[in-house]
């Protein structure tokens, strides 16, 4: 039975929400689901979050933040290589945090997918959040003479684009392929060629 006196936080729903999402899958997971997990009513969980879209929306929002976009953050304040390499050690960052939760993180990662196909504005936010990271290394880049002069927001998302189909959840059942590494490889080859300096 709901106890009137506890305070409710989203967080407490979001950890509700994400627990039951992994035992059911997000197809199967209703609001009623989170509540008995709970022990409230459906409808506190509706004064929070006004449809189970929203809630599952908010679930993917802070697990894309502590799963994909903080590993990235953490990856640039300790890497010390030059922005060339670390440009593509970045991008292979963001492909293995990907390609790894679509292997051993099903539940979520389906979820993710589910949202990425509706909720446009999360995606966007998502994808800006890399390319500003992504924009932030290419301009030390330039300023060391690394990488050529460009526009570096420009250049970011050019990357982050064309480098989709390793990290797009689009794309994950091709992860399976024995190729694909090479595959980014030769893509990476492409793509670095166009932006370095070159010393010759």
């Amino acid at each position: 039975m709901e106890n009137k006196n506890t305070v409710l936080s989203k967080k407490d729903i979001l950890d509700a929400a994400e627990k039951t999402l992994r035992r059911y899958g997000p197809k199967k997971t209703s609001v009623t689901d989170v509540a008995k997990e709970l022990n409230i009513s459906h409808g506190t969980i509706y004064r929070h979050f006004p449809t189970k879209t929203a809630l599952k929306e908010a679930v993917t929002e802070r697990w894309l933040e502590e799963e994909i976009i903080t590993p990235l953050k953490q990856l640039i304040n300790a890497d010390k290589t030059d922005p060339d390499q670390l440009m593509k050690t970045f991008i292979l960052k963001l492909i293995s945090l990907k390609q790894n939760h679509a292997a051993n993180d099903v539940e979520m990662f389906e979820m993710y997918a589910e949202v990425t196909a509706t909720s446009i504005e999360l995606v966007d936010n998502h994808v800006n959040g890399i390319i500003e990271m992504l924009s932030f290394i290419i301009e030390q880049g330039i300023q060391t003479n690394i990488i050529r002069k460009v526009n570096h927001r420009d250049l970011a998302r050019s990357i982050f684009y064309a480098t989709t189909k390793f990290h797009h959840p689009f794309h994950a059942n091709e992860w399976k392929r024995g190729s694909m590494s090479k595959e980014f490889d030769k893509v990476w080859e492409l793509i670095r060629g166009g932006f370095k300096v070159s010393k010759e």
